[in-house]
């Protein structure tokens, strides 16, 4: 559950570290719901937000604020989006919350902000949004900010993708 980036910035970057991002947790989240239970059509989609350091302090806490600069940072969130019953619903594995009803939209680990439907490639999405809008030192500073406040590190091993099986 720990929110850095993995060294590999993929699913299986996340299993070998047991940490990742909003994009790397939710490709896992993405391969693993279409593994299993490929009938609730999980979709990638992306935020758009800017986040002040007094927004940072009450979603974050004052550490990552005194990383966010005067005039704020852009930032690009990916979350997923699965296909239930009573509609879409959205879901983000960003970080640890409140228990989820398995039924309702999870509350996105970002500000308000534009949502972006991620398409057929929702990785090469993010990165078209992250190159026009994100200035990439103030980004990289809020991402290690969240990183050094927000989870330790520990390595799980030899996790591999390829051998879950579907549940029954």
């Amino acid at each position: 559950r720990s929110y850095a980036r993995p060294t590999e910035r993929t699913a299986e970057g996340v299993v070998a570290e047991w940490r990742g991002t909003c994009s790397t947790k939710t490709a896992l989240l993405v391969r693993l719901t279409r593994y299993w239970y490929p009938e609730l059509g999980p979709r990638v989609a992306h935020r758009l937000y800017h986040l002040t350091s007094d927004s940072a302090r009450m979603h974050f806490g004052p550490r990552v604020a005194s990383a966010i600069p005067q005039g704020g940072v852009t930032d690009v969130h990916t979350y997923a989006s699965l296909q239930l019953e009573e509609g879409r619903v959205v879901v983000d594995v960003t970080f640890p919350g409140v228990a989820w009803d398995g039924s309702s939209d999870m509350p996105l680990s970002c500000g308000d902000g534009k949502d972006i439907d991620g398409g057929e490639d929702p990785w090469q999405t993010k990165a078209r949004l992250v190159s026009a809008h994100c200035d990439p030192l103030v980004r990289d500073t809020f991402i290690e900010a969240l990183s050094s406040c927000c989870g330790e590190h520990h390595r799980r091993p030899d996790h591999s993708l390829r051998r879950y099986p579907r549940p029954q």
